[in-house]
């Protein structure tokens, strides 16, 4: 059975964080004024160890000063580069948080890098809801659908509401291109295939990436749509077929360091956005294994 289309045009306002190149987003159904958060960020200084909430809090200021009302905090999948908040804003709220049903087995995967207890769940119950492939969900009046679009994670999940799609770290604006699937779990393969299902949206539909890296000293963007990507994208332009874009993604995966951040965020973002619980002596501590992504390229 073939679902109903989505319907409708949802408002959206972007944030970008320039410290780590992400984009948080505010999706509203204009009619009722009920809203969701997209893949909000925890402030992480890594220098000082300092952790802040400016950024989630200048999106539940948005949501007031627009007179909305929330009803999810949603993540696409667990960040790479940056510390998500979902669980910061549900203490403040109390609206469900949720992500993508494969997030269990990230947490597997990651959970033998941080050698973490037994104790640990790894069934996902960090969050509110764990959405599968096509389900749906609504905001005010407007069908909110999930797209299972996996590659640069083994969980990845796109958003689709109305006219709107958001598709986190698959592709990003047309001249920067897609988004590297190197990471533990990641496929250049499965990238290809949910870049494919991305592009056979509708034309019109509008496209909110994940991340911009302001290629060119240029302004941060963040909307582009199914036909500019199409006719556009840096990557897809070049490599046309899935056998040459593997070759192309996997070859420029070589050359790139890890994000500074990814040791820190994942064991964040495994427990739904939520630091590690505090020891004996009150404080909480991050825990990064050494040599266990043998390979990587060193950074600057």
């Amino acid at each position: 059975m073939t679902a109903s289309p989505l319907h409708g045009n949802p408002v959206v306002k972007g944030f970008y964080d320039k410290r780590t190149g992400s984009v948080q987003y505010v999706v509203a159904d204009p009619d009722t004024k009920r809203c969701a958060i997209i893949d909000p960020v925890l402030d992480f200084e890594p220098k000082s160890g300092a952790t802040a909430t400016t950024s989630a809090d200048e999106l539940l200021a948005h949501i007031e000063q627009q007179g909305y009302g929330l009803e999810w905090i949603l993540d696409t999948h667990p960040h790479a580069d940056h510390f998500s908040a979902a669980g910061y804003l549900k203490d403040r709220t109390g609206a469900p948080t949720a992500i993508g049903e494969k997030v269990v087995e990230v947490q597997k995967l990651w959970r033998e890098f941080y050698n973490l207890p037994d104790s640990f769940p790894m069934d996902g119950s960090q969050w509110d809801r764990l959405f599968a492939d096509g389900e749906r969900f609504k905001i005010g009046n407007l069908d909110m659908e999930v797209m299972f679009s996996p590659g640069h994670t083994l969980c990845s999940i796109t958003y689709l509401v109305g006219d709107a799609a958001f598709i986190h770290d698959t592709l990003f604006m047309p001249d920067a291109g897609t988004a590297r699937a190197d990471f533990p779990g990641g496929s250049a393969k499965a990238l290809w295939h949910s870049i494919q299902r991305i592009l056979a949206l509708p034309d019109s539909t509008r496209l909110f990436v994940g991340h911009d890296y302001m290629p060119g000293g240029r302004a941060p963007q963040w909307e582009s749509n199914v036909a500019q990507q199409r006719r556009e994208n840096s990557h897809l332009v070049k490599a046309a077929t899935e056998e040459e874009f593997v070759a192309l993604r996997e070859g420029r995966d070589r050359e790139l360091p890890m994000p500074k951040l990814i040791l820190n965020a994942l064991q964040v973002n495994i427990r739904g956005g939520r630091l590690p619980e505090p020891e004996s002596n009150g404080r909480r501590y991050l825990k990064i294994p050494l040599d266990a992504l043998p390979g990587a390229p060193w950074g600057d």
